[in-house]
């Protein structure tokens, strides 16, 4: 058991005894109780707030209740102090052992130290990334799909199944316009001087897809009515299209479990099973929207349409799930593939763009609504990332057209960079990402700093065996206070995993990296002026040992937290 839950059952045995006592009525609830790191680290090493969430309840006063406390918890052999600040908060201090305990679970479970089953089992699809298929990848994309995947894997870490899924886009007019710019191509590429239009994908990409159809098919659709080649050259584009994605994907490191199709969803009839479920569940009626704001009268005509009922779950208007043709609005398509969604999960997750804040409501109220209020969605917002070289605004790529791809990120500055970089900074708010900086060897870059202090401890490790030294837990007794900050850091990894997985927040692993890394560097250097600091000391194995011991454990709680980012633990830079 690590550190944090080792003394939430220390609290919990010494308010059972308060119980037992009569001190503390029997049965109050406890799930509001927290063991923590207090805000000042010169107040302890942990704090709780026990006495001010029972006081309360108990009906008593929340400092006598934490004198209470503070007498069964001193009877713990690893708690050495506990002080009564303010009204009731309660500081712990552990003895030395509790860290020594702590650095052997982190070498014990290795690969596994921050791993839980917070999740218990629970399916999670987590959709993201999600672009339409015509083209590759782009910086617009990048962001969150570095999100989605990061989130994806700390959800497993933390106990959960997770589905990792991609939405393809491939029933809508822009999969038409992609055909007809293949179909230019590949009338380019039987020697047709061809000009591509305004509203057509202008990116070179496209000229491989149209040699390939040239290739097989000849003139045979040159001067082809539309008609007796359009839905051809769309499948076979959209196919190209997402062999061209998976690719750039791979790129990062991303892997989906799941592609789903739009035009399979209305082929399958989904949209209809949604719409009868719900029109059973008197959730979706036939009426009239109001006229839209702002125009005039004149230009609107009431039309009677199927509403889905979203005002009942905290939408400002019902939403129409057709239009006057009697086609599926995108909401209606949306509706009925997080219906088919549900069917697999416990819960949904879309990662999203910010450009899409406005259809959040209506779509958590579809999801509420064919839940019967049971599951659990959330909607994570991505923000646009601002490209810079020194400052300054980059130039598009020549291979799209109108973009910088994520093959020419990832070609500039290596996938480690980029998704690191991605994970800085909290997913709603906005980035510049600085081609120049996110490849500079310093301290102000947080991919170079956490890389190179786990790299430092490799480069520790093969000075101290060249040395005839080597990491030993025999006497870690010898480890002092500046070590034991190092290691209270380091065990609260744990607690920051799961953390970042209950708030769907990856970039909390980032912050948490820099930290650590921080402290690393920080205790590494006091060796530049205490020679006694030094980790590596060829005049005293023992205390060598037990601070190799530390520093590879330290290494290991690093390594595991880009594991969680999928970028590489460095062993030499």
């Amino acid at each position: 058991m690590t550190l944090y839950p080792r003394f939430t059952q220390h609290l919990h045995t010494a308010l059972d005894a308060l119980e037992a006592s009569g001190t503390l009525p029997v049965g109050l609830g406890r799930g509001a109780l927290t063991v923590e790191p207090p805000r000042d680290p010169s107040h302890g090493d942990l704090a709780t707030n026990a006495a001010m969430v029972l006081a309360k309840p108990a009906g008593t006063n929340p400092r006598a209740l934490a004198e209470a406390i503070t007498a069964e918890l001193r009877k713990v052999e690893e708690i050495t102090a506990v002080d009564i600040a303010g009204p009731g908060f309660l500081n712990l201090r552990l003895a030395s052992s509790a860290w020594i305990e702590e650095l052997r679970s982190i070498a014990e479970m290795g690969s596994d130290y921050g791993r839980s089953e917070l999740g218990k089992g629970t399916t999670v699809n987590i959709e993201y990334v999600s672009a339409n298929p015509t083209g590759p990848m782009h910086m617009g994309h990048c962001r969150g799909a570095v999100v989605g995947d990061a989130l994806a894997t700390l959800l497993e870490y933390s106990g959960h199944k997770v589905i990792r899924e991609y939405y393809v886009n491939d029933a809508g007019s822009q999969v038409d316009t992609l055909a007809r710019s293949v179909h230019l191509r590949y009338r380019e590429a039987l020697g047709e001087a061809v000009e591509i239009p305004e509203g057509l994908y202008p990116g070179d990409y496209l000229i491989p897809v149209g040699q390939r159809l040239a290739a097989e098919f000849g003139e045979r659709y040159l001067g082809a009515p539309e008609a007796d080649w359009l839905q051809l050259f769309r499948t076979r584009a959209v196919a190209d299209m997402m062999d061209m994605i998976r690719a750039d994907l791979a790129l990062l490191g991303i892997h989906h479990d799941l592609f789903s199709s739009e035009a399979a969803v209305l082929a399958a009839g989904k949209p209809e099973a949604a719409e009868a479920e719900l029109r059973a569940r008197d959730l979706v009626y036939d009426g009239v929207l109001e006229a839209p704001k702002g125009k005039a009268i004149e230009d609107w005509e009431p039309v009677m349409l199927p509403l889905f009922r979203s005002t009942r779950f905290g939408d400002d208007q019902d939403r129409p799930i057709r239009k006057s043709d009697g086609s599926w609005t995108y909401f209606g398509i949306d509706l009925a593939y997080h219906f088919q969604k549900l069917q697999t999960a416990d819960a949904l997750i879309d990662i999203w763009g910010a450009d899409h804040a406005g259809t959040v409501k209506r779509i958590k109220a579809a999801v509420a609504a064919l839940t019967n209020g049971t599951g659990t969605f959330d909607v994570k917002l991505v923000q646009m990332v601002k490209l810079l070289r020194d400052g300054e605004p980059v130039k598009m790529s020549k291979r799209s057209g109108s973009f910088v791809t994520i093959a020419d990120m990832v070609e500039e500055v290596g996938k480690d960079a980029v998704r690191f970089t991605m994970l800085t900074r909290k997913a709603d708010a906005q980035m510049d990402f600085d081609f120049a900086k996110v490849v500079e060897a310093s301290r102000d870059n947080p991919v170079f700093y956490v890389q190179y202090a786990h790299a430092r401890i490799h480069s520790i490790m093969r000075k101290a065996e060249g040395e005839g030294l080597a990491p030993s837990a025999e006497h870690l007794d010898l480890l002092g206070t500046e070590e034991h900050a190092l290691i209270a850091l380091a065990a609260q990894f744990p607690r920051i995993v799961e953390s970042a997985a209950s708030s769907r927040e990856p970039h909390r692993i980032a912050f948490y990296l820099g930290d650590l890394a921080a402290a690393f560097h920080a205790f590494f250097n006091l060796g530049n002026d205490r020679p006694d600091k030094r980790i590596v000391m060829t005049h005293d194995a023992q205390t060598s040992g037990a601070r190799l011991f530390m520093a590879q454990n330290i290494g290991q709680v690093i390594a595991n937290g880009l594991a969680l980012m999928a970028v590489e633990a460095a062993t030499q830079m």
